[in-house]
């Protein structure tokens, strides 16, 4: 089943962000490679594909776990959330309907 991993970013988290992101990319782009990633990306905090240094409000990913505690388990290894970035993560069941 899916489950859908959306993390909300702390305040003035943004260097934290940039430092860990190449270990949060590797474990997403591990979980493509396993045909188990449906989408991911992060929330701009204005209206722009390059949110500058406004930096992100937070991330969603919707990927393909076996329960609901090992989509648990996995986000609470995310190097963003070791490293602070995510000051919330709420996990959840997805179903995906369209397309």
């Amino acid at each position: 089943m899916y489950y859908a991993i959306i993390a909300e970013d702390a305040a003035n988290s943004l260097d934290a962000r940039m430092k860990s992101r190449p270990a949060h990319l590797e474990r997403l782009q591990a979980l493509k490679e396993q045909g188990r990633l449906l989408l991911a990306g992060p929330h701009p905090a204005v209206d722009q594909d390059d949110p500058g240094p406004a930096g992100f409000t937070g991330s969603l990913v919707v990927a393909e776990f076996e329960s609901l505690l090992a989509a648990r388990n996995w986000a609470d290894q995310d190097p963003y959330l070791l490293a602070g970035v995510y000051e919330k993560v709420t996990v959840k069941p997805f179903k995906k309907v369209l397309p």
